[in-house]
């Protein structure tokens, strides 16, 4: 006997602002999520859903239960996810140094910047830090 697939009951302003969500959210996350709550009021199961979004049917119960608790703003990321930068702008100076004494040779500077901040990071983190770093300037 299959359990009956639970429909969450959207007002048309609800489902207006996750249609927007959906389609121009600030992150392919979000769409993502707005977009599971969509199909969740159009009574598709979990396990369909998971399958559409290539995703994991709990994942779809999460967020489900988050939007259920918080609305449209459990559905955003909350501030403070994922890592922390290695390199941050307090850093910069030493950055451009190394840089400087190294021109030719960016791991030669990674070295030397891991050395005198006493920090380890990839060749790519410096390369990142950098690029933001030059954007930043340019403004």
């Amino acid at each position: 006997m299959s359990r009956k697939i639970k429909q969450i009951e959207l007002s048309s302003e609800s489902r207006k602002a996750l249609e927007t969500g959906y389609k121009s959210g600030s992150t392919v996350c979000y769409q993502r999520r707005c977009h599971i709550i969509l199909l969740k009021s159009k009574c598709y199961s979990s396990r369909d859903i998971g399958d559409i979004l290539g995703c994991n049917q709990l994942s779809v119960n999460n967020w489900i239960s988050r939007y259920e608790k918080l609305g449209i703003a459990g559905l955003k990321t909350k501030s403070g996810q994922g890592c922390k930068p290695k390199l941050v702008a307090g850093d910069l100076e030493v950055v451009r140094k190394s840089v400087q004494e190294e021109r030719q040779r960016l791991s030669q500077a990674k070295l030397l910047i891991e050395e005198r901040l006493d920090k380890r990071f990839c060749t790519k983190t410096l390369t990142r830090f950098l690029k933001v770093m030059t954007a930043v300037s340019n403004e």
